[in-house]
């Protein structure tokens, strides 16, 4: 996927730019020659180590195609498939290359997988339309010349914001989009766009708004109601993403898509029986479906049925071979070791050069986890790096500004801001914020808590961090949060505290206090404190280098992107631990710190030790924590059923010869 840099003007940058327009002119003069040149030019003079453009590729490639130097353009397109898996033009341009060789069938799959990576595309939908009707698929023909059709008819805005959007670029595409929206702010399809966008970017709450508003002006649309559904999901409102998607049902009781929609929400919401009945339902008429198998496998491990959904994420890949996600669900167990055949099996697949990009980032993590099980450490790490690399590639995280972002916490969250509000907020008693990094050992922290009688579970609940993003105010100015803290008043503070109980609510049960495990929410403990002075805050702490390398391990859903880089991840620990001693200096007292290797080695103590902090009585359960049958929906719920053990400690010794930047980074 092509993504979106921000450079500072400097020579180098300019000739680069400059060059790059030359070599564009020369192609749409029709001198591929001297266009194919050029770009040859730019790549020998690109720095060693750096990622090689794109761009230059993509020309270099076009160029080769039409000089009918079609070994050159093949050898440009694969290390260009290589470096963006996922952009969407080059697979567009693969399909032009097959079809100017005569290669119709290979034509056809590079078409359908540019517009899968990118629908924008009309070229490769009317090339599409060609191939399909002359092969006789008439009605596959008349889908594709309809959506191409679609593009034509497209205010040109939007169609530019549609390529902008997956070709990596956010913020070009946000700007066409509010720019068209000014002009028709009713349309439904700009709406449903800038809602795409805002999801990108994590500006949920406005995805959330667009799309509601969206629904209310076209309540036919599915689209438009499928990405509603998606957006509350992101927002952690399920129950009304499954009412939403109940709705839906309805209206066809028999549709598998409806009906898969509804299990997964279903899932959400803890019905898991309603969500198994609606699985089968879709299995029954589309068997073997190996997104359904997976979701099924993802439900059966969150209820502690693990044998079976080894056997259900196991089906997934045996219906369709490349499918990584599954793959790494059995690596996530934890507990799962692969057989010499499921290894030889995911080696296969990303010896491929067409594999998907996220079945790629899969299978990488997956057989990063099968050689660490054998001990064959160098090659374990190989495809440990190898998955980060990719998914770093997606990320816009900078560790530079995540350090300045922590450091406005300590700058303007002082001793005095608390004097100052002292007495506000809402003086709920029943939160406990469990926090850290992820890996520190919080799953079990928490399902020891939530073993108790007076103790719900939640889950990692987006609240505080919704909230840290709402008192930033708009992304085009300077962020206003945290020094906007001096500014609220005691009202203020008290409808923020009484909102985050009352929107909690949906996540628990009826015990007085609950537990709210986001390990993010360290960055908002003065917020949490002004809010709701009566929380009670626990950080949960683990040696460095085991945290470090086990979320270096991890492949997360979101929300993580400093875990995807040794040095990126030792950093943000190094400036956590810093952050942290700050809140103790300010907020003395408040955080009990909890380390994982002390629960290790005197659990009962531990047990009492946090107990006494929350004001709660012993209870045996909670050292019977793994025979607890709760839902667990963290990475960690196969482990946490688990006794006590140390399967985790001294995890990242053996593979020390690789992890200088990390230890460096960890000072």
């Amino acid at each position: 996927m092509a993504t979106e840099t921000e450079t500072q003007a400097d020579p180098q940058a300019e000739r680069h730019a400059e060059q790059l327009k030359q070599a564009q002119q020369h192609l749409q003069s029709g001198n591929f020659a001297a266009g194919l040149a050029a770009a040859e030019a730019m790549l020998a003079d690109a720095p060693a180590n750096s990622p090689v453009d794109t761009d230059v590729l993509y020309l270099a490639a076009v160029a080769g195609r039409y000089l009918k130097r079609f070994d050159v353009a093949e050898e440009y397109l694969a290390q260009l498939h290589r470096e963006s898996p996922e952009y969407g033009r080059a697979w567009q341009e693969a399909g032009h290359l097959e079809r100017a060789q005569g290669n119709a069938d290979k034509a056809l799959a590079a078409f359908q997988r540019a517009t899968q990576f990118n629908p924008a595309l009309e070229a490769s939908w009317r090339a599409q339309a060609d191939i399909l009707a002359a092969n006789g698929q008439s009605a596959d023909a008349a889908n594709a010349t309809a959506q191409a059709d679609r593009l034509k008819t497209m205010p040109r805005e939007l169609l530019a914001a549609t390529n902008h959007l997956h070709e990596g670029r956010l913020l070009r595409a946000e700007e066409f989009c509010r720019h068209f929206l000014r002009q028709e702010p009713k349309h439904t399809e700009g709406m449903r766009l800038l809602a795409q966008i805002g999801i990108k970017l994590g500006i949920l709450n406005d995805a959330e708004f667009l799309l509601e508003c969206a629904r209310t002006f076209d309540p036919d649309n599915i689209q438009i109601r499928l990405d509603y559904i998606d957006a509350l999901r992101r927002r952690q409102k399920f129950v009304q993403a499954r009412d939403e998607a109940e709705a839906l049902y309805a209206l066809g009781p028999d549709n598998p898509l409806f009906q898969s929609h509804l299990a997964i929400e279903s899932m959400q919401t803890g019905e898991y029986d309603r969500a198994f009945e609606l699985f089968d339902a879709v299995l029954a008429k589309i068997p073997n479906d190996p997104a359904t198998l997976t979701s099924r496998g993802h439900a059966l491990k969150t209820v502690g049925k693990q044998a079976d959904a080894v056997e259900s994420y196991q089906s997934a890949f045996a219906a369709k071979p490349d499918h990584g996600d599954a793959y790494y669900a059995l690596a996530n167990l934890k507990t799962y070791s692969f057989s010499d055949d499921e290894i030889a099996a995911m080696r296969a697949q990303t010896d491929r050069t067409d594999l998907a990009f996220m079945d790629w980032v899969h299978l990488s993590f997956a057989l990063g986890k099968a050689y660490e099980d054998r001990a064959d450490y160098e090659q374990s790490f190989q495809f440990y790096q190898q998955g980060n690399e990719l998914k770093r590639r997606q990320t816009r995280y900078n560790a530079d500004d995540m350090q300045s972002e922590l450091h406005k916490q300590a700058e303007h969250c002082t001793a005095e801001l608390f004097a100052k509000h002292k007495g506000a907020g809402h003086a709920a008693p029943g939160p406990i914020f469990i926090l850290g990094l992820p890996r520190a050992g919080s799953t079990l922290l928490e399902q020891i808590l939530a073993s108790h009688s007076q103790v719900d579970g939640t889950l990692e609940l987006p609240n505080i961090l919704a909230l840290a993003h709402r008192l930033r105010g708009r992304k085009a100015v300077e962020s206003l949060y945290p020094q906007i803290l001096h500014d609220l008043s005691a009202e203020q503070l008290a409808k923020m505290g009484e909102d985050f109980i009352e929107n909690t609510r949906i996540h628990r049960e009826d015990a007085p206090f609950f537990i709210d495990k986001m390990p993010n929410n360290f960055r908002h403990i003065g917020l949490i404190k002004l809010i709701l002075p009566n929380a009670k805050i626990i950080d949960a702490r683990r040696d460095p280098m085991d945290c470090c390398f086990s979320g270096f391990k991890q492949l997360f859903a979101e929300g993580q992107e400093f875990t995807y880089g040794l040095e990126e991840v030792g950093r943000y620990y190094s400036d956590y631990v810093e952050l942290m001693d700050h809140w103790d200096k300010v907020l003395p007292g408040a955080v009990l710190r909890v380390q994982h290797e002390d629960v290790l080695d005197d659990l009962e103590g531990q047990v009492h030790r946090m107990l006494d902090f929350l004001g709660l009585p012993f209870e045996q359960a909670c050292l019977d924590f793994h025979k607890s049958k709760r839902a667990v929906r963290t990475a960690s719920s196969e482990q946490v059923r688990q006794p006590i053990n140390r399967s985790g400690q001294g995890a990242w010794q053996p593979y020390e010869p690789w992890l200088g930047a990390l230890k460096a980074a960890l000072k």
